[in-house]
Parts: C-alpha cells; structure tokens; sequence
C-alpha cells in the first residue's frame, strides 16, 4: 500500500512537469511556465537549495522543485537501461 500511495505521489509531481511545443522549443517546463526544467537543474547543479531558487522564481512551489529532481531522475534511468 505504501508503494503505491508512492507511486501515486510521484505521478502527480511529474504533472507539473510540461511539454508545450510553442513554448520555449518544445523543453520541458515547470507548470506552463517559461521557466524549463534545465534551467532549474542548473541552479541546483550550482549549489543553489530549494529556497534559493523559490526566492528568485516567486510562481515556484516546494512540489515543482521534487518534480524536477523526480523527471531527472527518470530521465537518468532510462538512459541507464
């Protein structure tokens, strides 16, 4: 039960996640908005914590950030297998 209230979780947080063709060149993005996933892995990458960048983006939220980190670590899985 545990694993898939998990799994459940997961899913929703990967909703956050978008693909919109016409914005920013079709990369993914957080919510909608022109703020894409590499340039949040960027900041992270950088050393930057998770309030350091809700502080320079205010539409960010604590979730968006878990995305992020979640999509990337599917990504690195896939490529992985």
């Amino acid at each position: 039960m545990v694993i898939l209230l998990y799994l459940i979780f997961m899913k929703s947080l990967l909703n956050r996640i978008t693909v919109i063709p016409d914005l920013c060149n079709g990369k993914p993005t957080i919510r909608g908005k022109r703020l894409t996933v590499h340039t949040v892995l960027g900041h992270l990458a950088a050393g930057d914590t998770t309030k350091d960048i809700m502080e320079m983006y205010s539409f960010l939220e604590q979730d968006d950030i878990k995305a992020v980190r979640e999509y990337q670590s599917r990504i690195n899985f896939k490529k992985a297998n």
